[in-house]
């Protein structure tokens, strides 16, 4: 069990698998809850404090899921998700990690999908390692935006969806005084390479109607100091929850639900929040019997699952310049890349490589030592003093069984009504997960909601057949007073 597995999960006793008659005779109705990742521990926390029998199935070694906050360099590095996107009120996480008192460092102030860090934070720099003067960055960056603009109006004359990509090469068409060419050519291929890594996708897979269809909260975007796992952690308190417990087969019945798990075994409920990340349910390794209907399994095809990987650098020595963020301009949006400065908003010597689309899928097939010195390499043609670093993290979300994935996007030609299609449950089941919000796609926050939402829902549907619905109870979550995480400024 790795360092980042929770103290209060390690009890994994033998697991009991009741019969019905058993359970029919215990006071509090039952639920499963499919992987450990924040929906999924989200919806148990929830259940268990309404009173349910609550078992947590998880098929890692460790809870979290794409929460994975790794300590092997004495300090917190998220491997995973990092962030809070909107920190603000109305984010429905942000309760949580204020009253846990955890810091966030905010690098950016305009909650975009272009900008999650402010413009002054970037250092970019040609292949030849000169730095891209501040002003031209600040240009292209405005020409971007007045093309994006105008693919707005390719959407809306065209019936059919295309890509982002080819939207954009219409624009180019249609005004050719947009087309930059030489270094402004290269830094806009890094405001789309920025851009395709917000979806952990290539330009030519998004969606023109859906790239801007998620709700974007106010606050701006705020890292967090001291890793997720905290947040996980307290969620978790006290729960059943049983590692190593991958779930192969999932059978309704209108008197329960039926899982088995790898090694064979069997848990018994009355319902089930099904919290595994898209990915997972699009390879079908878990078998449904029945069959989930054809619009709930159309919604699993159809959503897309983006990869975007972090390597991460630790050295002995700061020699890169205090900006957050450091980038490689290039003729191509997959030639370029960004290493994220912890050193910054952390105060540790560590620099974050973060690849995304085709790129991260071709450095995936590298071993670990192989992707630390792709990633090393090209830091050293921008800044050629670097020292080698002295350890390194790699991390494998798309190779990973239990994920096969980093989180979902709109893909062409496809609904952005798949998400609510995928959260609505079928009978007994429940689902939950960043894939299954249609507000939140793709962020921690809408992974936290649904399962706040699927836990609601299980509740209500489980009482209602029990005929025990108590229409005066506060729904889940009404009650709690709101506090705004600590904001960390910049120095």
């Amino acid at each position: 069990m790795d360092s980042s597995d929770s103290k209060s999960n390690r009890q994994l006793r033998p697991s009991p698998c009741y019969s019905s008659l058993e359970r029919k005779s215990t006071t509090s109705p039952s639920v499963i809850v499919i992987g450990a990742g924040m929906a999924g521990i989200t919806a148990a926390r929830a259940l268990h404090d309404a009173s349910f029998q609550v078992t947590l199935l998880e098929s890692r070694n460790r809870i979290g899921g794409r929460v994975h906050t790794d300590y092997s360099f004495g300090f917190p590095i998220d491997l995973g998700a990092s962030w809070l996107h909107g920190v603000c009120k109305e984010n429905p996480l942000a309760s949580v990690i204020g009253r846990l008192g955890l810091p966030l460092y905010r690098t950016s102030g305009d909650n975009s999908v272009l900008y999650d860090h402010d413009l002054e934070s970037y250092a970019l720099y040609d292949m030849d390692g000169s730095q891209v003067p501040q002003d031209l960055v600040s240009k292209v960056g405005q020409t971007f935006e007045i093309i994006l603009k105008e693919t707005d109006v390719v959407r809306q004359e065209f019936s059919e969806d295309i890509s982002i990509q080819r939207a954009m090469s219409i624009v180019f068409e249609r005004r050719p005084e947009l087309r930059l060419e030489g270094l402004d050519h290269k830094v806009l291929q890094w405001y789309l390479c920025r851009m395709e890594g917000w979806f952990a996708a290539d330009a030519d897979t998004i969606s023109v109607r859906g790239w801007d269809q998620e709700e974007l909260l106010p606050g701006g975007h705020g890292l967090m100091v001291r890793g997720y796992l905290p947040v996980i952690n307290t969620l978790a308190k006290g729960l059943d929850i049983r590692l190593g417990h991958r779930v192969t087969k999932i059978v309704r019945r209108h008197t329960g639900v039926k899982i088995t798990v790898e090694d064979g075994r069997t848990f018994l409920a009355d319902a089930a929040v099904i919290a595994v990340p898209l990915g997972v349910l699009k390879s079908n390794r878990i078998q449904f019997e029945p069959r989930l209907p054809e619009w709930k399994e159309e919604a699993i095809n159809d959503i897309g699952v983006g990869l975007e990987n972090k390597i991460v650098l630790h050295f002995d020595n700061v020699f890169w310049p205090n900006v957050e963020f450091l980038g490689v301009v290039a003729e191509t949006s997959y030639e370029c890349s960004y290493f994220l400065n912890l050193h910054k908003a952390t105060g540790h010597r560590v620099l974050v490589y973060m690849p995304s689309g085709q790129l991260a899928r071709d450095i995936e097939k590298k071993s670990d030592e192989a992707a630390a010195k792709f990633a090393f390499t090209q830091l050293k043609r921008i800044l050629p003093n670097a020292s080698e670093p002295i350890q390194y993290l790699v991390s494998h979300w798309g190779t990973d069984i239990s994920s096969l994935g980093s989180y979902s996007y709109d893909t062409v030609g496809k609904s952005h009504d798949l998400y609510e299609r995928l959260r609505i449950p079928v009978d007994n089941l429940f689902f939950a997960g960043e894939a299954t919000s249609i507000d939140y796609p793709g962020s921690v926050h809408g992974a936290y909601s649904t399962g706040l939402l699927a836990a609601e829902d299980c509740r209500m549907r489980v009482l209602e057949r029990h005929g025990e619905v108590d229409l005066f109870q506060p729904v889940m979550g009404e009650d709690v007073p709101v506090s705004v995480p600590l904001l960390i400024s910049r120095i």
